[in-house]
């Protein structure tokens, strides 16, 4: 890898829990513990995982939207964990976000010019005199006409208001940018749409993504490495394709065995992680999937699993050469399976398939 763009070492968020009328913290809610990554120019690294693992706080977190408990944070060689609000001022024009709910993330008393005008005067990107032409170009980058600036947000449709959010988070040339979940309100086709805009975006610019996201689908599309996340903790971390050809985690295996499938035809024979997740506030002993996991031993509720090296896999998972070991199961097409039963019937080896069971049945219906 090059010179990382954003350099994320132990990244931890703990929130304090306080009861009683003086407030005694009695315990901490784990949103994310010893998080470590690394994202170099023009890469997207894609972090999956259950709703509340912590994947958007981990976001921003890096931003320092929220303040982190412990940990480094670096972005294009500068420690941004402790930085003065002047000085983290600076570096915002650095690091933008794009959020989940473009609506909710947008001024409804802004016009579109004055969302985006406000970011390029207060970090100097532009002056007054250039601002009209800079906010044309970031338009124009993101799929919207000149006409649009004088709208309000409402006057948009949920995709024309993630173009303005990406205008947005373009508009002061930004070498970052946290992808929090920007596809999940949108329907298929516009997914589609703002998928390629952003894989545009990053070619011409060579941008940095952290692209948070529920939908494997869409991470197998835009990702070159893949995090997965659980219960606060790094799991796995691969090359996309490795990690959905030859996943290591049993949870990661989980993840993309609840994917559905759009050929009816088709069947698995595994079935995702059983149970719930398990609370932050009381995370368990040992490995936290343990609970859930069809693999797991004494020694998995015992000790938990650091991460290691396993070919260009990081994994934590005690008993993730055991995966390697097992057959990858492809899914099974129920006409080949008819097919390869009507060979053995013709051979003799199974008994023969009553051929008129149907009509047998339709008759008594009648």
């Amino acid at each position: 890898m090059s010179d990382p763009v954003l350099k994320v070492e132990n990244l931890t968020k703990h929130y304090p829990v306080h009861r009683g009328i003086l407030r005694r913290q009695v315990g901490s809610v784990q949103a994310m513990t010893d998080v470590s990554f690394e994202v170099a120019r023009g890469e997207t690294l894609a972090v999956v995982g259950e709703s509340g693992c912590g994947k958007s706080t981990m976001g921003r977190t890096v931003l320092r939207l929220i303040e982190p408990t412990s940990g480094r944070i670096s972005l294009e060689g500068q420690n941004v964990t402790d930085m003065s609000r002047p000085e983290l001022r600076e570096m915002r024009r650095r690091m933008q976000i794009i959020f989940q709910d473009p609506y909710g993330s947008l001024n409804p008393r802004m016009t579109v010019r004055e969302t985006l005008a406000e970011p390029l005067l207060l970090h100097g990107v532009t002056d007054r005199a250039g601002l009209d032409d800079r906010i044309d170009e970031v338009l124009s980058l993101s799929g919207l006409s000149s006409f649009h600036a004088e709208r309000y947000p409402h006057e948009f449709s949920g995709g024309q208001r993630q173009r303005v959010g990406i205008a947005r988070a373009l508009a002061t040339r930004p070498g970052l940018i946290v992808c929090d979940e920007p596809v999940s309100a949108l329907d298929v086709s516009l997914q589609a749409q703002i998928v390629n805009l952003l894989q545009k975006l990053q070619r011409d610019f060579g941008l940095a993504y952290v692209f948070i996201s529920h939908d494997l689908s869409v991470v197998r599309h835009i990702a070159d490495r893949v995090a997965v996340m659980y219960l606060g903790r790094f799991v796995e971390q691969a090359p996309v394709e490795t990690l959905f050809s030859r996943p290591l985690h049993p949870y990661t295996r989980s993840l993309i065995k609840a994917v559905p499938l759009p050929d009816p035809t088709r069947i698995r024979d595994e079935t995702p992680a059983r149970g719930d997740v398990p609370s932050a506030l009381s995370p368990p002993s040992g490995c936290a999937f343990h609970p859930r996991c069809p693999m797991a031993t004494d020694l998995c509720k015992e000790v938990r699993p650091e991460s290691r090296a396993i070919g260009e896999t990081l994994v934590a998972c005690h008993h993730a050469e055991q995966q390697l070991e097992a057959r990858v199961v492809a899914p099974v097409e129920r006409k080949t399976l008819a097919r390869r039963l009507a060979v053995l019937e013709k051979a003799g080896k199974i008994a023969q398939t009553p051929t008129n069971t149907n009509n047998h049945k339709a008759g008594n219906m009648r």
